[in-house]
């Protein structure tokens, strides 16, 4: 696991469980549900970066002969569970507890211990926020935000950024819920806040499962990357052009490289391999994530109307 992405992670657990147990206390006094909302929410956010740790060491794995490509993406697959996580145990619990007061009103009590909490909160979350930014600054480029996360073979660094994000807009939520209660006498803002709150999450939820699952099924290298290994591949002498190229990425560090490459045709059997030894060389050193890499030799072949019929005998 990168060291960004790691530092990342860690100041949002300590964070996370610094808010956690402060809104523990915070509902204690008030009883107010989107301050449980938020506690629970805060204690699963807390767990999800146990997970994100648990799912960096274990892709440091050695490959073995049942998983020859080695655990890369148990990355991915922890950050998915991260999801689940922020849905089963963040949304829900809070659309649970909303719909509770909804139907059944609670007084709030102590509203200022519950506004004071809260405050405090919203800026450990922030510091937390600046910090995932900070590092996530490191990769993201000239890119926006959102073409960031989409796009990032990174997992953890998009789920510490939707998380603190999303914790802030939480913690807004709650603040505006208890507020209105307590301006109104109405208990029932308190229990819209806490729906509010399951909306949110849910939403982030949905977008971290989609954005990992395309993970796990294997993506491709970046448009940049890809760019890369191809002028990396015809700039050796030997090469004529490249047939075609197939990418893959087997964890956010290491890519798997499949290309059938046209030769020229008048080197022997000895003089080819050093030529496809070159050609990876060339690779890993244009895009050093490439760690495993397949170099076909082939001839272009074209029919009777001069097009290329390689591709149709992959």
């Amino acid at each position: 696991m990168e060291h960004s992405s790691r530092k990342a992670i860690l100041a949002a657990l300590l964070a996370n469980l610094a808010i956690a147990l402060a809104k523990i206390v915070g509902f204690a006094f008030t009883g107010a549900a989107s301050m449980l909302a938020e506690a629970v929410h805060s204690l699963a956010d807390t767990t999800n970066q146990g997970l994100l740790f648990l799912g960096g060491a274990r892709a440091r794995k050695k490959a073995t002969p049942e998983h020859p490509f080695g655990y890369g993406r148990e990355r991915f697959f922890w950050a998915f569970v991260v999801a689940l996580v922020i849905f089963s145990a963040g949304a829900m619990f809070a659309l649970f507890e909303g719909v509770d007061k909804l139907r059944h009103p609670h007084k709030l009590e102590s509203a200022g211990w519950a506004v004071g909490i809260l405050l405090v909160s919203m800026a450990m979350e922030g510091f937390s926020f600046r910090t995932a930014v900070h590092e996530s600054k490191r990769t993201k480029g000239s890119e926006s935000w959102w073409k960031f996360i989409r796009r990032s073979k990174t997992p953890e660094l998009p789920v510490v950024l939707l998380e603190d994000f999303g914790a802030l807009i939480g913690l807004a939520l709650a603040l505006v819920g208890i507020g209105l209660a307590e301006m109104t006498g109405n208990a029932r803002f308190d229990a819209l806040g806490s729906v509010a709150i399951a909306i949110l999450l849910a939403s982030i939820a949905i977008t971290l499962v989609v954005e990992m699952k395309s993970l796990l099924i294997g993506e491709s290298a970046s448009p940049a990357d890809v760019a890369r290994i191809c002028s990396a591949m015809t700039s050796s002498d030997q090469v004529l052009s490249v047939i075609h190229l197939r990418t893959e990425h087997l964890g956010p560090d290491e890519l798997l490289v499949g290309a059938k490459v046209a030769f020229d045709t008048s080197l022997d059997v000895y003089a080819l391999a050093r030529a496809i030894d070159d050609v990876e060389a060339k690779i890993r050193s244009a895009v050093p994530e490439a760690r495993v890499i397949y170099i076909e030799p082939d001839v272009r072949r074209v029919d009777g109307a001069g097009q290329e019929k390689e591709e149709a005998r992959d």
